[in-house]
């Protein structure tokens, strides 16, 4: 069971690089587990942290201003590479609800879906602004497909219709299935 996601308002943080793949998102030596917890700590563990272990104080996830943010704005094609899990998990753990970008890899967006992240596509004007505008308290909206900023002006999304629906009631696909047991038993016995 996942966390429903109806409505996200927090504050954002920004990292503007283009092609952050799903490497630097959660390093290759972190996926010899197959459990959720704790990969928020490897999140960009390379980028965060001295070879001796220590956060480096110029990395935006080591700075104040980042603690109980819940919303990435990210660079152009975001998720890329291959296709690991653990990234969007990582993210997950870490305390992030959303990525929002004007490209998010396929392969990356469709594990976001299925493990609770929800990853937002948005035009180019709007990814500036917020790209600008780091710290920025937003609010998305899974329910209406809208992104609000600060200024008042929401900004529409999408998101595949299953995907929105088991965001919205905490489900995964297997989960989705399993409340459908009933169901398939009556058709089972009908067509026995």
């Amino acid at each position: 069971m996942q966390q429903a996601i109806r409505k996200i308002q927090s504050r954002t943080v920004v990292m503007p690089s283009t092609n952050i793949d799903t490497d630097q998102i959660i390093p290759a030596r972190f996926l010899t587990t197959t459990t959720k917890e704790g990969l928020g700590k490897q999140l960009f563990a390379d980028w965060r942290y001295d070879a001796g272990g220590a956060p480096k104080p110029d990395f935006i996830l080591n700075q104040p201003a980042a603690a109980g943010c819940q919303v990435l704005i990210a660079g152009r094609n975001f998720g890329c590479g291959s296709s690991r899990e653990h990234a969007p998990w990582a993210l997950l753990d870490y305390g992030f609800k959303a990525v929002i970008s004007t490209e998010i890899a396929d392969i990356f967006r469709s594990n976001s879906l299925k493990n609770g992240l929800l990853p937002i596509v948005v035009d180019e004007a709007t990814h500036g602004w917020l790209l600008s505008n780091p710290g920025s308290e937003i609010t998305v909206d899974l329910e209406t497909n809208a992104v609000t900023l600060p200024t008042g002006v929401a900004v529409k999304f999408e998101v595949e219709a299953f995907a929105r629906f088991c965001l919205l009631n905490g489900i995964d696909e297997l989960g989705y299935l399993l409340k459908q047991s009933e169901a398939i038993a009556r058709h089972e016995q009908r067509h026995a």
